[in-house]
């Protein structure tokens, strides 16, 4: 039966990426976007020719429908999740970094608190250090080890008489390291609630908030299935999500409002914290998205992912000293993101220069640090005292780089996904050989 559903993965590119053969793009950008099928785009515009659908606030028939799809929509995502509908809630954002500011908004730090991070962290979870030192509360690094692993949280996470948070992300955005789980269940029993940021994680392997019961989950669903964009979810333990305070309240997330009386009346559970209208008209969309990974099984799909992740791995080491690696250079302990830098005569090459001969070989992959700057530095061994004093002022990536004495500011990364295959993978590994020799129009 897996074998079957592994076949049925690689048969998507024929059936639902036919684009990428047409347009001879070897797309292996998917830790930024995953690439829609094609049928969910015919399915949502035959809908949305047909279909009326109203603003959910009424209790018209077009209104109904919206909310219904709605429904539909949190009922799927706690199912995609592997999480109680009696112990879990959906709060629908724009996107993940949406779901991670409600709790830089609302999660109620004083001084006795602690906000413990990892310091593989992307900076939307970086963000909650500044709210969480306006309110006095300490923050503490949790640093990496080996291969770009997390180090042991323990010592980080002392009992803190404040409400505290641990927030990590279950799979790294720069190097695709995946950190324990069981480091929820630690911090959990010493008194933290605990982020999981898992828009890196959840679109190529199994989410089960059962085994693993992070109090707050925060993704994005263009990263699972490509499509829509601009939605994204909290999935929060309800007991967690009521100890939130916010101080903002919009259209939607109260039941009344008095100005003369200065009083506001805030809806509970997960309505209290969608503001305004939530993006109505994607939901049937989201629903489509979800139901198209069930039927393909997260099993199979990570089978896929691990054997396209081994094949891009393959092709890197293969380049020899052209290629520096960072993180693991084996699919234990990983997913399909793989940060590396290239060699040009010993030296590295500027990662703009090898996106720019990407971009001429239809190769689609990223350069930079990710957003994720812990990571990055660790990475490339940026000194921090230097690194500081290098920011300072108007920052240019040119004036850096000779802050840093030439030193590499940046990587690149290639990741993989649904629609990839190694023709994709031996594109990139032409692009490498091309650069690291300086022949770009062979």
């Amino acid at each position: 039966m897996l074998m079957r559903a592994v076949d049925r993965v690689a048969r998507l590119r024929a059936t639902e990426f036919a684009r990428l053969d047409r347009t001879a793009t070897a797309y292996l950008d998917y830790t930024g976007a995953a690439l829609y099928p094609a049928s969910l785009v015919r399915r949502d515009m035959r809908r949305l020719r047909t279909a009326v659908l109203g603003n959910p606030h009424a209790d018209s028939g077009p209104s109904a429908a919206s909310t219904a799809a709605t429904d539909r929509a949190r009922a799927l995502t706690l199912e995609f999740a592997g999480a109680d509908p009696a112990v879990y809630d959906v709060v629908f954002t724009a996107n993940a970094t949406g779901a991670i500011r409600i709790l830089a908004e609302a999660f109620p730090f004083d001084r006795n608190s602690r906000l413990v991070l990892t310091a593989d962290n992307h900076n939307s979870v970086n963000g909650l250090a500044w709210p969480a030192r306006r309110a006095k509360s300490r923050v503490t690094l949790v640093p990496l080890a080996a291969e770009l692993r997390g180090g042991d949280p323990s010592p980080m996470l002392v009992r803190a008489p404040g409400p505290s948070l641990f927030a990590f992300p279950a799979q790294s955005n720069f190097s695709g390291v995946r950190h324990p789980v069981e480091w929820i269940a630690l911090a959990r029993a010493r008194g933290y609630r605990v982020l999981l940021d898992a828009a890196s994680f959840a679109p190529g392997a199994r989410l089960d908030l059962g085994a693993v019961p992070a109090d707050f989950v925060a993704l994005s669903y263009y990263k699972i299935f490509g499509y829509p964009t601009g939605i994204g979810a909290l999935i929060a333990r309800r007991d967690a999500l009521a100890e939130l305070r916010r101080r903002y309240f919009g259209g939607g997330t109260v039941d009344h409002v008095s100005m003369p009386h200065r009083y506001a009346q805030r809806k509970h559970g997960a309505a209290g914290f969608e503001d305004g209208t939530v993006s109505f008209l994607a939901m049937d969309a989201v629903c489509d998205g979800l139901r198209w990974m069930s039927r393909l099984g997260m099993d199979a799909v990570a089978r896929h992912s691990a054997s396209m992740t081994e094949r891009l791995l393959e092709v890197l080491r293969g380049a020899g000293e052209a290629v520096d690696i960072y993180g693991p250079d084996g699919v234990i302990g990983r997913g399909g993101t793989v940060a590396f830098n290239v060699r040009r005569s010993g030296c590295i090459v500027p990662y703009e220069e090898v996106e720019a001969a990407a971009r001429g070989l239809g190769v689609a992959i990223r350069g930079g640090c990710f957003c994720n700057p812990g990571a990055a530095a660790h990475a490339l061994g940026l000194d921090p005292a230097r690194t500081r004093a290098c920011l300072r002022g108007n920052f240019s990536l040119t004036r850096f780089r000779e802050c840093m004495d030439g030193r590499p500011v940046g990587a690149l990364r290639a990741s993989v996904g649904l629609a990839t295959n190694e023709s994709d993978i031996a594109r990139l590994g032409e692009l490498i050989a091309r650069v690291s020799a300086r022949h770009f129009f062979l």
